[in-house]
């Protein structure tokens, strides 16, 4: 299927998801799914593995089971980088773990900001998360900076809800390519993925 009607990039329609993908088991497990035919494979930052995923894909690739143009691997800003002097210095640090020149698509990971220069959940002494005054419009100018330079061919959001992901339309140069959200039996989210269908 179609990322969008306004990029034209394809995606593969079943991906393998690393999140909660234990380290020791996840190169594994990406080898296997390359082995059996899976093509997109779906990182982040936060999930703290993208060393190992990048393992199984260099591996994967220098055996020549596949070649890199056959692959479609996402990646996601984590919300301590939302400044935008920080977003092409993550971006750079995911494709330096996952040992690749490019990323199909990289996603804002989420709508808000954590302070900077901390931990990845920066907490106060009650617990609270830390909140940056980071402006995610400010946040995708600086994504669309890493089209520009061809360090992700595509970029896009994910767990945006319809008012936050009307804003970025309203106000980009390059427009997401992607929303990604849940949507299960249990939680349909109807009304969300209706309104980024006709935004498309």
């Amino acid at each position: 299927m179609y990322l969008s009607s306004k990029t034209g990039f394809k995606i593969p329609s079943v991906g393998l998801g690393t999140w909660q993908a234990p380290k020791g088991e996840v190169c594994s497990a990406v080898k296997a799914a390359i082995d059996v035919g899976y093509r997109h494979i779906d990182c982040a930052a936060a999930y703290g593995n993208e060393d190992e995923v990048g393992d199984a894909i260099a591996a994967k690739l220098s055996e020549g089971a596949v070649c890199r143009e056959d692959l479609f691997v996402t990646s996601k800003l984590w919300n301590t980088y939302h400044r935008p002097d920080l977003v092409k210095v993550a971006c750079k640090k995911s494709l330096e773990n996952l040992k690749l020149s490019y990323l199909d698509l990289y996603l804002i990971h989420w709508p808000m900001a954590y302070v900077e220069d901390r931990e990845f959940f920066p907490k106060d002494e009650n617990g609270k998360f830390i909140f940056s005054e980071v402006d995610y419009l400010d946040t995708w100018k600086a994504m669309e900076q890493l089209v520009d330079e061809g360090l992700a061919k595509a970029v896009g959001v994910s767990n945006f809800n319809s008012e936050q992901l009307g804003r970025i339309l309203a106000n980009c140069r390059i427009p997401p390519a992607c929303l990604q959200i849940e949507s299960s039996p249990y939680f349909v989210n109807g009304r969300l993925i209706d309104f980024a269908q006709r935004a498309a």
